[in-house]
């Protein structure tokens, strides 16, 4: 095998890497956006502050940056408005602040060096939002 062989398979190699990081990053951000917007779906229509749908403009690329701001922001405070409406005012801020931090390293997630402290914290935050998304959910009767 010569030299140009070799950098050819290389290339085909990185590339097939390539294409299998990004489907498996599509992937997880498939279950991500399900998760949350399922959790959305469960909250009667009239407190939601947005459509389940919309929480599936995270897919497209870059566009999470911003969109994370206002997902991980209205989820709560849809929650919010269905629990006060039952009276219920015992689930806190239903994590609208996790949300926050989350989007907060989401974006800082894109400035060099910074990245190595946001890309790790904003998965541990996300994990935390899903699960809390999840409880209250599982709290809503119907």
């Amino acid at each position: 095998m010569n030299e140009n062989e070799q950098g050819m398979l290389a290339a085909g190699v990185i590339a097939a890497i390539a294409v299998v990081a990004l489907v498996i990053g599509l992937a997880i951000n498939a279950v991500v956006c399900w998760l949350v917007s399922s959790s959305l779906s469960r909250i009667p229509a009239e407190h939601r502050k947005m459509e389940p749908g919309q929480v599936w403009l995270l897919m497209i690329p870059c566009w999470p940056v911003v969109w994370n701001f206002f997902v991980f922001q209205r989820v709560p405070e849809s929650f919010q408005s269905y629990f006060a409406s039952v009276g219920r005012q015992d689930l806190g801020d239903c994590g609208k602040q996790i949300g926050l931090w989350y989007a907060i390293c989401g974006a800082c997630s894109f400035v060099p060096f910074l990245n190595y402290l946001a890309g790790p914290a904003g998965l541990v935050l996300l994990i935390l939002n899903l699960v809390k998304f999840h409880q209250l959910k599982s709290e809503i009767r119907g």
